[in-house]
């Protein structure tokens, strides 16, 4: 170890402190686990004979960040983006980068003069991510990604129409949901009192402390589950949302044993087999499969009669809430599925309905199945963009 930090100078300098800063900054926004520890580890590293070989630098630091398999196989990407440049498009800044254009890869400063501590007037650079103040430059560096994604929530789902944008939208909402899972199915509360220590939790709160464990979590009795049984409608008129509320779906059901998922449009068909499916492409065909007839019309009265007539028996109980995901277009009778509302309601928790149109400006619910289902539901909410799927997670909390 001795070899390796190697010191050639005190400290690295002004600059290069502050790329190391946006670099750590750039994998903390990435979802790496970095505190303290590595990033003084890191700084060791720029002191010594291992900056004069990118290469050896690139494993360095991949050795020192990298605490996960999945943190491996996305570190070079990272470091190649942040550092060189490199599958970076035109105009995208990577998270935690300068927005100046006078901004230096690596390889420019260590070959810039050989002294690190040298400071160039009129070039001193701001803090990671900072704008300038007169520059022209779009977009911002700063949390570039997240921008992205607080931009994509607030966009109506029907007004996508580019294929990377749709795509981004399709992934956002299946972590979205996998990260709502996680939250809603912990099944010990957290206490900083009681007899058993959450070491999970514990070792995950101190990597803010570069490892040290300050704050101590405990567990505490368990809680009873919520059970979440969606019926998804995927007719017609739902063309424009049914491909994200289905990745939604997804990211609900995958691995969560307390969840079961059907698709209705002319008929009922339970589909939680496939939306098990880890992979999203391979759930998404066994969907497509078994629910022929997607895009047709809709007769949700008669689905709802199925459901309750074969199903609410065996996945219904009474800490279960039924989430209908539905624009309340109905081909069938109003009177019909108010009755069925009705026999689903005496059975379940809660029924929580989300209609995207909701979301429109103007819109009410005052004709056909929509007015005749609203007695019977409790909690009525828009769901046309992925802030307002996001928006859900508390209520289900409180059940």
């Amino acid at each position: 170890m001795s070899g390796l930090f190697l010191e050639t100078r005190a400290d690295i300098g002004p600059i290069l402190r502050l790329r190391l800063a946006g670099f750590v900054r750039s994998l903390r926004d990435s979802g790496f686990k970095v505190g303290l520890a590595e990033t003084r580890d890191a700084s060791r590293l720029l002191c010594s004979q291992v900056i004069q070989r990118p290469g050896s630098l690139k494993a360095a630091f991949r050795s020192l960040f990298c605490g996960r398999l999945s943190d491996w196989h996305r570190f070079d990407d990272i470091f190649d983006a942040y550092w060189t440049g490199k599958g970076v498009k035109s105009g995208v800044k990577v998270t935690g980068t300068s927005t100046r254009k006078g901004m230096k890869t690596i390889r420019e400063l260590i070959d810039a003069s050989g002294n690190r501590q040298e400071t160039i007037a009129g070039d001193v650079e701001r803090l990671p991510g900072e704008e300038d103040e007169a520059s022209n430059d779009a977009p911002s560096g700063r949390r570039e990604g997240a921008s992205i994604a607080a931009n994509l929530g607030k966009v109506d789902f029907r007004d996508l129409h580019d294929p990377d944008a749709l795509k981004q939208a399709h992934d956002l909402a299946e972590r979205l949901a996998r990260a709502m899972r996680i939250r809603l199915t912990r099944r010990d509360r957290q206490k900083r009192t009681g007899r058993k220590l959450d070491l999970r939790r514990t070792i995950r709160r101190s990597i803010a402390h570069g490892g040290t464990p300050i704050e101590l979590v405990r567990k505490g009795p368990r809680e009873k589950q919520l059970r979440l049984v969606i019926l998804l409608d995927a007719s017609g008129s739902m063309n424009n949302y049914t491909g994200v509320f289905t990745r939604f779906v997804h990211g609900l059901l995958d691995n969560f044993r307390e969840a079961e998922a059907f698709v209705f449009h002319t008929r009922l068909v339970h589909v939680s087999s496939a939306l098990s499916e880890r992979d999203a492409g391979r759930a998404l065909d066994r969907m497509g499969l078994m629910a022929q007839g997607i895009g047709g019309g809709t007769k949700i009265g008669a689905a709802l009669a199925d459901f309750n007539r074969w199903h609410t028996a065996r996945v219904v109980h009474s800490r279960t809430c039924v989430l209908i995901l539905s624009d309340g277009y109905d081909t069938g009778a109003p009177e019909a599925l108010g009755d069925e509302m009705a026999r689903l309601r005496r059975r379940c928790r809660r029924i929580v309905w989300l209609n995207p149109l909701l979301g429109w400006q103007g819109y009410e619910p005052t004709a056909g199945g929509m007015a005749a289902a609203l007695p019977h539901v409790d909690f009525f909410a828009p769901a046309h963009n992925l802030a307002s799927l996001e928006a859900l997670e508390p209520y289900l909390a409180r059940l």
